[in-house]
């Protein structure tokens, strides 16, 4: 986060001292300002590890918008189709993430997916219980959610 922070730090200054307000500056900015942190980020700590979540977080972008597009056509074919193909469902889903913050992304990314929605966590933490549209097969929602779990740890740790 402290890397965020600093990059967008450093795109407004770039910004402000080209006296050019626009996307493409910006996005300039935000450019230059990653590659001096990524060579700063061997001499000041806490931005270890910065260039590497930039990239996963790209990664996962890329995975989640393919995931979404085709949680979309699948709600939406159901929709279309005079025969309804949805198996509703409640889990109980174990979680990796351990931290507020991470728990928080998680269930968001879920309930932002078409066919799935976050209902609550358990009390201990450990749990989070998912209504599914298509509970067909459990083990591979399960898979599914794990995978999803995974990547959102992999950008935020």
């Amino acid at each position: 986060m402290i890397g965020l922070f600093w990059n967008l730090l450093l795109a407004l200054a770039w910004v402000t001292l080209t006296g050019s307000i626009t996307a493409m500056n910006l996005l300039a900015g935000l450019l230059f300002g990653y590659l001096a942190l990524m060579v700063l980020q061997k001499q000041v700590p806490a931005l270890k590890g910065y260039s590497r979540k930039i990239t996963r977080f790209v990664g996962f972008l890329a995975y989640f918008l393919k995931e979404l597009v085709k949680s979309n056509l699948r709600v939406a074919y159901d929709i279309a189709t005079p025969v309804w193909h949805m198996k509703p469902g409640v889990i109980a889903f174990p979680l990796t993430a351990r931290t507020d913050m991470e728990i928080l992304f998680v269930s968001s990314v879920i309930s932002l997916t078409p066919g799935t929605l976050s209902l609550d966590v358990s009390d201990d933490r450990k749990v989070l219980f998912i209504h599914a549209m298509f509970l067909h097969d459990e083990e591979q929602l399960r898979q599914g959610l794990r995978e999803l779990e995974r990547r959102i740890l992999k950008v935020m740790r």
